[in-house]
This record gives C-alpha cells, sequence and structure tokens, in this order.
C-alpha cells in the first residue's frame, strides 16, 4: 500500500472515528500509527464505496485464524463505515454484499462475524438484512469518557 493511500484511508476514518465515536471500538489517537487493517490478500482485504468519485463509505474482512488451522473456516467484518453524507443510498448494503460476495468466493469461509455497539439500530438492522444473528452479547465491552457500551457479537453463516 502506498503512504497516499494510507493517508487517504486514515483521514476518512478519522472523520467517522470522531463523528461516530460511540460506534467504534478505536479512537483517532489508536489509529494514529496504526498499519492499514488488512494484508490485500484474497482473504484479508479493504473495500471502498465511490459515489461520484468521493470515498462514501469503507469496510474491511480478515480470515480468522491466519496462523491457526482451526479457526481457519471464519472471518470478521469490520471497521465499516459509511460518511454521514451518504447514509441511506444503500452504500453500506453495497459493501456488505461486496465483502460477502468477496469471501464466497474464496470457497473455505464458512462464516463471517463482526461485532456492534448493541444500541446501534440503524447498523444491526442493515446487518440483519444480510442474515447476520446476534449470538452473544458482551456488557461493558466498551468505556469511552466514562460511559460503558455493550457490544454484540453477530455472525453469518455462508
Amino acid at each position: 500500500m502506498k503512504s497516499n493511500e494510507l493517508n487517504f484511508y486514515k483521514q476518512f476514518l478519522a472523520v467517522g472515528l470522531l463523528e461516530d465515536a460511540e460506534n467504534f471500538r478505536l479512537t483517532p489517537t489508536d489509529d494514529l500509527h496504526a498499519p492499514f487493517p488488512t494484508g490485500d490478500k484474497e482473504d484479508s482485504f479493504t473495500l471502498g464505496a465511490f459515489v461520484d468519485d468521493e470515498l462514501a463509505g469503507v469496510v474491511s474482512f480478515e480470515r480468522d485464524g491466519k496462523d491457526r488451522e482451526k479457526l481457519r473456516h471464519k472471518g470478521i467484518l469490520f471497521r465499516m463505515y459509511v460518511s454521514k453524507d451518504f447514509r441511506g443510498q444503500g452504500v453500506g448494503q453495497a459493501l456488505i454484499l461486496a465483502v460477502i460476495e468477496r469471501v464466497r468466493q474464496i470457497g473455505t469461509i464458512e462464516q463471517i462475524n463482526l461485532t456492534v455497539i448493541a444500541n446501534n439500530a440503524n447498523a444491526k438492522k442493515l446487518y440483519e438484512k444480510f442474515g447476520f444473528k446476534t449470538f452473544s452479547s458482551e456488557e461493558h465491552a466498551i468505556k469511552w469518557k466514562g460511559k460503558y457500551f455493550t457490544e454484540d457479537q453477530m455472525a453469518l453463516r455462508l
């Protein structure tokens, strides 16, 4: 990945980390010096959605257990973010569908997992539309500015 692409991605995501801080596990400070989240491989990738040449949303996917044979049948969808300017226009749906289709082409991944803040009703509804089901909740999973957040873990069996 070129440094200008990394900076472009980080600048876009930083807006989400600020505007929607309560819906992410990480902060702009956490992400400041972090490497790009995926490896640009068949089973480790980040996708962007563009509307009229403007980045509207991003999502990442990585196979779980990249070095553990017993976990390689599943992966995780993470860092999903759609800019407020493009919400409600199908960008999130397109990103999730693209991840699901790409993962299905791999052929050896049977399940996609994700975590979502439990009270993020719009995100949960979107994931459920594609068949993701909640299988676990963790109370006090995140603490931010003196407030606790519950996370739901969801899975889609392919």
